[in-house]
């Protein structure tokens, strides 16, 4: 299906490393044109350079709503109009467990995770009614939007909420042609794996090639993610080929979240052979 994304303008946030790259290089390569939003201006300037006649960089802080606007409104002025929102900027946020978790910390997260898909939302939405011409939104969840225990409490209370913008987006936005899909990715190996643990950057790659055979087993299908495992998904949701597809929260985690990660089975069976035995 190459070529399943031509004509189309997309806006991509965090689109200069991780995920966001990935899903950047794999529009392109299937026809749209991109305008990138995130706070790595030199990355974002490579990028630019790299596709020069596709993809527009935009210093953009996603916590902030009138950047997010104006992000919007470059790649409608840029390019013409507007087709996808891909709101896929976020980041570890606090650690701290519940019991230390300040309002400050809660309310950093919830900016970047949360509060920047509200944003994103709202602008690409009314974009679309403006043009008459419906869209598609796509919001980066997580596991740990579907279950807790993935990560710390403010990030997953920040990605739950995420699926709950999406929902709301059905209600409000399906009568205007307008679609919302979350990706819900598993473990996934990005750069921002590295700086969420401290690990110095120089030793990012050795970092996430550590993680990557130390947790495969995490992951049914036998593997960690790839951030071309995302984009996949990201490219299908901005297509056609998804146009009856709204307010679906879809795992993209080799099978993770599927099944319990207890051994209750396991232990259940061999408690059962023990007892019978008797």
């Amino acid at each position: 299906m190459a070529g399943r994304l031509t004509g189309k303008v997309a806006v991509i946030t965090g689109g200069c490393s991780g995920i966001g790259l990935a899903s950047v290089e794999l529009f392109v390569a299937e026809g749209a044109r991109v305008a990138v939003g995130d706070v790595q201006d030199d990355l974002g300037a490579a990028l630019q350079a790299r596709f020069p006649k596709d993809v527009v960089y935009v210093h953009t802080d996603v916590t902030d709503d009138d950047a997010v606007g104006a992000l919007v409104q470059t790649a409608v002025s840029r390019f013409g109009k507007l087709d996808v929102m891909f709101n896929n900027a976020g980041a570890g946020g606090d650690f701290a467990p519940m019991m230390d978790l300040t309002s400050a910390g809660l309310d950093r997260t919830l900016a970047i995770n949360t509060r920047s898909v509200m944003s994103g939302h709202k602008h690409a939405a009314r974009q679309f009614q403006k043009q008459g011409t419906g869209g598609s939104i796509i919001s980066t969840a997580s596991a740990a939007g579907l279950q807790g225990g993935w990560s710390a409490a403010a990030y997953t209370i920040a990605k739950h909420a995420v699926i709950g913008i999406v929902r709301q987006a059905v209600a409000e936005f399906a009568p205007l042609g307008i679609r919302s899909n979350a990706i819900c990715p598993g473990v996934i190996m990005t750069p921002i794996m590295a700086s969420a643990f401290g690990v110095p950057k120089e030793r990012s790659d050795e970092f996430m090639a550590f993680l990557a055979k130390r947790f495969a087993n995490v992951h049914p299908i036998g593997r960690t993610g790839r951030p071309r495992d995302i984009a996949e998904v990201a490219a299908f949701l901005a297509s056609d080929a998804a146009e009856f597809m709204t307010g679906a929260i879809l795992p993209v985690d080799g099978g993770a979240t599927a099944i319990t990660t207890s051994s209750f089975g396991v232990d259940a069976a061999a408690a059962t052979k023990e007892f019978l035995a008797k």
